[in-house]
């Protein structure tokens, strides 16, 4: 009989230790893992807001509403006060952002949305429902044209980011003009004026058409901006601020009108210094120029 051939064996693939196998393994579910990790990291880039800036936005944007609430309810000097904490946190949420560096798109926009709530609507709501319906139509226009001042003060202000000088705003800031109505509110509540006089509408009448018009002017206010907070300042620097808070805290409703009356006065000035030295306005763009 013819001999029987073997069978070959398949031959043996080389022998890995099994530690060895087990880190591979173990990389290759670490590579898997990042590699899932940075997919989401870019998604949330793309798709997901930072919590903690729009926390403070969603914070000014409820003392916004809040406010309307109360002057609804014929709770003015609540209301005023209620701006001006939307005013500071609207301050506050800007700054959070560019320290922990978590700037968005969306963040701008939805800031700019609580702003015109907040520093827009219920300004011109709240001094409406206090004195100015008692001027009829001539009360509810004022009304509509600070109203309409804020709405075109935030949409020439994002149009025109990067392009003017930082260290000046073009225009008042919608959060000091709110503080101009809110402050007038607050100060004449608070030293209980009577409602029922004559010259009462028609300086609140004066004083919100001059600040609905000043938040589309071109006068230069400062931004303060160019103030860093991380440097050295001067002693004196911390002495001034010492006697600012203790003036706010001796009278809130008269230091507080008095100092954004002089902000909103401060344009102006600037303005005409300008012009008399025969310096250009750098609150303009070049295009206006």
């Amino acid at each position: 009989m013819p001999a029987m051939k073997r069978r070959q064996r398949p031959k043996a693939s080389p022998h890995v230790p099994r530690p060895f196998r087990r880190n591979q393994a173990a990389a290759t579910d670490t590579s898997k893992y990042e590699s899932l990790r940075d997919k989401r990291q870019q998604f949330l880039r793309r798709r997901g807001i930072y919590l903690l800036p729009n926390a403070f936005t969603t914070a000014a944007l409820f003392c916004g509403f809040y406010a309307v609430v109360q002057a609804m309810n014929l709770r003015f000097e609540i209301a005023a006060i209620a701006i001006f904490v939307a005013m500071v946190l609207d301050g506050m949420d800007g700054r959070v952002a560019r320290m922990t560096h978590t700037q968005s798109a969306f963040g701008e926009q939805y800031d700019s949305l609580s702003d015109m709530v907040s520093f827009g609507v219920a300004p011109s709501l709240v001094i409406y429902e206090w004195i100015l319906r008692d001027l009829g139509r001539w009360g509810w226009l004022a009304a509509f044209v600070y109203c309409a001042g804020a709405a075109l003060r935030l949409a020439r202000f994002n149009a025109n980011i990067g392009v003017v000088d930082k260290r000046f705003f073009q225009g008042l800031p919608s959060p000091a003009s709110a503080a101009l109505i809110a402050g007038f509110v607050w100060l004449a509540t608070d030293n209980r004026v009577p409602v029922n006089l004559t010259w009462l509408p028609w300086v609140a009448f004066v004083l919100t058409i001059y600040a609905g018009v000043t938040m589309v002017s071109n006068a230069p206010f400062y931004s303060g901006k160019a103030f860093n907070v991380r440097h050295r300042v001067p002693f004196g620097v911390i002495l001034l601020v010492v006697v600012a808070f203790v003036a706010v805290s001796s009278d809130p409703p008269i230091v507080l009108f008095g100092l954004f009356v002089l902000y909103g006065l401060s344009g102006y000035v600037y303005w005409g210094y300008q012009l008399l030295r025969g310096r250009p306005n750098p609150a303009r763009t070049a295009t206006d120029r």
